[in-house]
């Protein structure tokens, strides 16, 4: 059974539990199984040796999260092609490709967690009273050595764009 941590994260300012185990600089990427689309898995080894950008949001439909996913987009042409960003959420593949014809998504993935949860539960943001996804950033190696971490405490809050950026860099 998956842990539990409460308190560490909060919505509107009240306390949520997350399920999973907190990822930390160091560890080793944990495997998950994403949708890209109905039945277009996406896992941490489809996307070989490159730099990983894992942009975490509740919903592509909140105005923090479309923020969020507009940003990284716009950041990937000046990353190059060695750098994989994957937005990440519960929202229904629909809804996920919807989103990106409408906003001109077209330089990350955005991907769907909704079926079992995998990434989720691996990389411990999954909230446990709503079953969506917590808000966070996490940068992983060519070597799926995690590299940079941040849960944001306060969901509703951006995440610190510019430090997950700079470690983004620091590894081209």
């Amino acid at each position: 059974m998956p842990t539990e941590r409460a308190g560490s994260m909060t919505l509107k300012g009240d306390p949520i539990t997350l399920v999973g185990d907190e990822i930390k600089v160091g560890d080793k990427a944990p495997e998950f199984t994403t949708l890209e689309g109905l039945g277009a898995p996406v896992t941490l080894a489809d996307l070989g040796d490159k730099i990983k950008v894992f942009s975490v949001v509740l919903s592509i439909d909140t105005p923090v999260c479309d923020a969020q996913t507009k940003r990284f987009n716009e950041e990937a042409a000046d990353l190059g092609d060695d750098v994989a960003i994957l937005t990440i959420s519960v929202d229904l593949p629909f809804a996920a490709k919807r989103y990106c014809g409408a906003e001109g998504i077209d330089k990350i993935k955005v991907v769907s967690d909704y079926r079992d949860t995998s990434f989720g539960e691996a990389y411990g943001i999954l909230i446990k009273e709503h079953r969506l996804l917590g808000r966070g950033i996490f940068v992983v190696d060519r070597d799926n050595t995690v590299k940079y971490v941040e849960y944001v405490h306060e969901i509703t809050e951006h995440p610190n764009y510019d430090a997950a950026l700079e470690a983004v860099r620091g590894l081209l």
